[in-house]
């Protein structure tokens, strides 16, 4: 499919899913342009100025950018039919193809590891890569968070194209996605409830397990995902009984230890959830011809990636970290990683959608109250409004109000800007400053904001 085209245009390139096979296409010398909202000419964002310097033309989403010899025009399904871009390329008779459709084409022609789970895609996808990448397999990467290692490079960090025929991807179940991959080695972490339902999540990675021809590997330790196991010699958790077992948990600071069937690991990232990351990841790359000697020492030097768990900085003496979580799993997950950096949690999230908090609303409430120390402090503000028609009628005080219920300390503070002044009143020396949520590109700003200002 992707061979016949030679010119790809992206409507809404700087989206983490676009941006990565943009990145990829170019990087294989196919011509790519795109358009977003976002984009300016006179103060252009950093990923324009990034996709530039690469050769891909940017274009504010007029459809400008809609020229003759564009061979097919690349959609998400957040773009509508009615999008002026979507008319014009009907209009000219230029194919339409979905993001997900694209995806699935190319890793249908490379060797590639799809790495599913409602929490730790980006990560474990990272992961994967790194170990990879160190041990001298060359592979290439579409993800939905940019590496640190490669953003360092002056990419954005979320896709690479290497030399060999290897390819790891990060596989989504939100938009239902994850069932037109046909990889040859796939990684289940987890099924929490997020987006759908559990009849539906569930029937989605039995899919994405039977479309896998080579080995699938299970969290064998995840009530609902060890349902899928295929081969437990090959799956990995925390308990004995698998292929891949992780024990011996210890974080000290921006750092965690463990051991993987008895070799120690040692990696500077925070949270026990990145001690599971880590061991699916092995998992894979053993499978691939790895030995956990040699991904040990592969992890060592991983540096995280974007908005995950990610230290921002310390100022006073307290820690400021940015965080992607964004349903009741992660954000409890990011919260209890805290722990063990500073004494006390001020946790703050900024629900990224009216329909996701409706959708989650309740048991965001109970997870956060049980992850809460008496002592920690979570915050919520405005739900993030994107734009669109959408349904209003649910505000972020019913999550605070759930978990004071419980005995556990919560405010809402609408304005998030308001968040600032309060922490110089509350947060002391040896505090964390937790900042979660997702789809606002803002949000690693702000973070920046909150540190510059404590």
């Amino acid at each position: 499919m992707t061979a016949s085209y030679n010119h790809y245009f992206f409507v809404g390139i700087a989206g983490t899913g676009m941006s990565a096979i943009a990145q990829y296409l170019r990087g294989t010398g196919k011509k790519v342009s795109g358009s977003d909202r976002l984009f300016n000419q006179d103060n252009k964002m950093l990923i324009q100025e990034q996709f530039e310097q690469m050769g891909i033309a940017c274009h504010f989403q007029d459809a400008s950018g809609i020229s003759a010899d564009v061979d097919v025009v690349v959609v998400s399904t957040a773009i509508e039919e009615s999008n002026v871009e979507y008319q014009a390329a009907l209009q000219r008779g230029i194919p339409i193809m979905k993001r997900s459709e694209l995806l699935a084409a190319i890793s249908a022609s490379m060797r590639t590891i799809a790495v599913g789970g409602t929490s730790g895609k980006s990560t474990t996808t990272s992961m994967v890569f790194h170990i990879l990448d160190k041990c001298g397999f060359s592979p290439s990467l579409m993800t939905g968070a940019g590496l640190t290692a490669l953003q360092k490079k002056g990419l954005p960090g979320n896709a690479f194209v290497g030399e060999s025929d290897w390819l790891v991807i990060e596989s989504d179940e939100s938009d239902g996605s994850i069932v037109n991959y046909l990889p040859e080695i796939g990684l289940l972490l987890n099924i929490d409830r997020d987006h759908k339902e559990f009849d539906e999540l569930i029937a989605l990675f039995e899919t994405f397990k039977r479309n896998t021809s080579g080995r699938f590997i299970v969290n064998a330790n995840h009530p609902v995902a060890q349902k899928l196991s295929a081969n437990s010699t090959h799956d990995f958790g925390i308990e004995d009984g698998v292929g891949f077992v992780a024990r011996d948990f210890v974080q000290e600071g921006y750092e965690i230890r463990f051991t993987l069937n008895g070799v120690p690991f040692q990696v500077p990232v925070i949270g026990h959830h990145n001690m599971e990351n880590c061991a699916a990841a092995v998992a894979a790359a053993v499978t691939v011809g790895v030995t956990i000697e040699q991904a040990a020492i592969a992890m060592q030097s991983f540096e995280g990636i974007y908005r995950r768990t990610q230290l921002v900085g310390k100022k006073r003496d307290i820690c400021v970290i940015d965080d992607f979580a964004h349903n009741p799993a992660e954000v409890a997950a990011a919260i209890e990683a805290c722990h063990r950096v500073g004494r006390r949690v001020f946790a703050w999230f900024q629900p990224h959608g009216f329909g996701p908090l409706r959708f989650m609303h309740e048991e965001l409430g109970e997870r956060v109250a049980d992850t809460l120390t008496g002592e920690d402090l979570f915050l919520l503000s405005d739900v993030y409004y994107a734009g669109g028609t959408v349904n209003m009628d649910i505000s972020p005080v019913v999550v605070s109000d759930a978990i004071v219920a419980k005995q556990k300390n919560a405010l809402f503070i609408p304005d998030r800007n308001e968040i600032v002044p309060y922490l110089n009143q509350n947060a002391q020396p040896g505090d964390v400053v937790l900042l979660m949520g997702a789809r606002d590109i803002t949000l690693s700003d702000f973070a920046a904001f909150v540190l510059n200002n404590l």
